[in-house]
This record gives C-alpha cells, structure tokens and sequence, in this order.
C-alpha cells in the first residue's frame, strides 16, 4: 500500500523530540490523517479477532523520559500477537547471549510468509530469525524454565517489565488460537525433527499462544518500545529489563525482518525498527528517543494494520526519525 505522506516535512534524524506542545499536535494530526483511511480486513482466521470494530483506533509516543503523548483509543486493551515475539527474543537473549541467539535462532530475514514451513526445509531446519513463526517458537523453548508453565511465568513476567505494569492472559483468545493452531503445531514438530525444539512441540506451541493472548494497549506497547529505545531501561519505572546490549540486538531483528515479507517497504517509507501483530496492533521504536505504538484492527494483505502504518509513517516524516535521514553539515566557503 502506497503512503499518502508526501505533505509531511522531512526533518533530519538527529537531535531531541521537539517541546511535548509541538509533539501533542503532531499526534493530533496524524491521528486525523489516518483516521481517515477505512483500507483493509481485520483479521479472521483467528474466530476471537474476527469480531473486532475496526473502527478502533489508538495512537501513542511514549519517550525516553516516560512521558505520553495519546490520541484515540490509546488505551483500549488487544491481544500483543506477533508483536510479543520481538521482547520475548529480547528475554532470551538476555538470558544466553548474543552469541548463542545468533547460532540458534539466526536474524536474517526468509523473503517468505511468517508461517512458511518451506522456508524451514529451505534451510536444513534453522528458523532463520525470530519474527516469523519457525523462530518465535525455538525461542519460546529456549527460554529457562523447569517447565512449560514456568517458562510460561517467566515469559509473562518479562512482558510485564517491559510495560511497567502486569499484564494478563486474554482467556478467550488463548482458547480460540489455540483450537485453530494446527500449522504451527506442525511447525513445532518439524523443528523438533530437526532438533531445534527439545521440549515437548505441543507443550512449546502452548506456551506461544499464551504469550501471543497477553492484552496490551497501545500505551502499553509505547512503554515497551521506550524501553528498548533507552538502551533497555523502562523509563517509566525505571527499572533495568534488559540489557543496552540486548535491547540493540533486538532492534536490529526487528528492522531486519519485524515487519516479514514487507520489512524492505517498511524501511523504506518509514526507517525505523518496527513489529506487527494480526490484532492490529503495531510498535517501532526510534532508538535514544522512544517508542510509538498503534492500534487499529483492519489490516492490509500482509498483516500489517493499515492506519497504523500511515499513522507511523507521517510521526517518522515529522519529527525526524528515520534511522536512514541526514541533513549537510557542508557550510560554503565564502
């Protein structure tokens, strides 16, 4: 989908957010821009995100000082889905290492859907980088636990870190994915065939699901995406979640692939490390300066909510926060 955002100014990608009265009113009128916008599907292989209005619609900034900047529904709460992938690698790999992440999970990005299984086969049983389903699963699995329900714990309570408050298990979505969740039961087993998952296949796909059901809200997945623009500390709580180290890593895999078949686009028109989920939800961080995060369900045919992403692409334009942006620092001689 093309991005009606050429009247937004292009600002270099350095420096601080403006005053908090010049970000209110760009939230504001990107709000109102996308908020025009009626593209797109909300999701329906899932029967629990079927019933969906899909004229939800929240927006919100949150910086690295913790303050929020909000419009819309900013606080109506939806299952994290795919986005929990990206802070549950980042768990992970605070727990092994940069090393051990990179070995058995990987970063590079498939080309293909987030839940090929041909992509699998296509690399000898390596699930290639953790945002697609194949890698999101070996990293459920490798996360420590004397069990399923204590890696389940240890997942929840890492989320909740990253938000700043607890988050709760979605029951009704849990139990709708999970009486849908055949392909990635198969997925499980073909990695446990190839001895990338060493629990139990059915037990991990558990554990995922609950993760996926964890209800957020836009808010929620501002401070989350804060967190990792302030080096991993929660600047609302103030607490270490991870590591600087850690939260770098994470944004890497997310600009290299948060976004599956459409990250290149992304990059593209946007230029920030981003990650989506098929609730309609959508977070990407600008590192040193925050976290900005949508909710609105219609989706567009890859997965990705459609305002969220015109939402997304005019803040970048507005405040200078394309990674790739650079003004000249070339001064004439006179």
């Amino acid at each position: 989908m093309k991005l009606d955002i050429a009247h937004v100014a292009q600002r270099a990608a350095t420096g601080l957010l403006p005053e908090d009265s010049r970000v209110d009113a760009l939230i504001a009128d990107a709000f109102a821009h996308a908020a025009a916008h009626s593209e797109g599907a909300v999701a329906d292989y899932i029967p629990a995100l079927a019933s969906a209005d899909p004229s939800l619609f929240g927006l919100s900034l949150v910086d690295v000082h913790g303050e929020a900047h909000e419009a819309g529904d900013s606080g109506v709460e939806f299952s994290i889905q795919s986005i929990s992938k990206a802070f549950v690698y980042a768990l992970l790999c605070d727990e092994v290492g940069h090393e051990e992440a990179l070995a058995t999970v990987g970063v590079n990005n498939t080309g293909l859907p987030f839940n090929s299984v041909v992509a699998i086969e296509l690399n000898d049983g390596h699930p290639r980088n953790p945002m697609v389903n194949a890698g999101a699963l070996a990293t459920t699995a490798l996360i420590p636990g004397a069990d399923a329900e204590a890696r389940w714990l240890t997942i929840q309570h890492g989320l909740s870190r990253f938000a700043g408050r607890r988050l709760e298990l979605d029951e009704a979505v849990y139990q709708s994915e999970m009486a849908a969740n055949q392909r990635n039961a198969a997925i499980a087993q073909l990695l446990e065939s190839y001895g990338r998952i060493r629990q139990d296949p059915a037990e991990v796909v558990d554990v995922y699901t609950r993760q996926c059901s964890i209800l957020v809200s836009a808010h929620d997945l501002a401070v989350m995406g804060a967190t990792l623009a302030d080096g991993g500390v929660n600047p609302v709580t103030g607490e270490r979640v991870v590591s600087a180290e850690v939260a770098r890593d994470t944004l890497a895999v997310m600009t290299a692939s948060g976004m599956y078949e459409n990250s290149g686009e992304w990059l593209f028109e946007i230029g920030l490390p981003g990650k989506s989920g098929v609730a309609g939800g959508i977070v990407c961080v600008a590192p040193g300066k925050g976290g900005i995060a949508t909710f609105s369900p219609p989706l567009d045919a890859a997965g990705n909510s459609v305002r969220g992403q015109i939402a997304t692409a005019y803040l970048s334009r507005a405040l200078g926060l394309n990674l790739f942006a650079s003004a000249s620092h070339f001064t004439p001689k006179e």
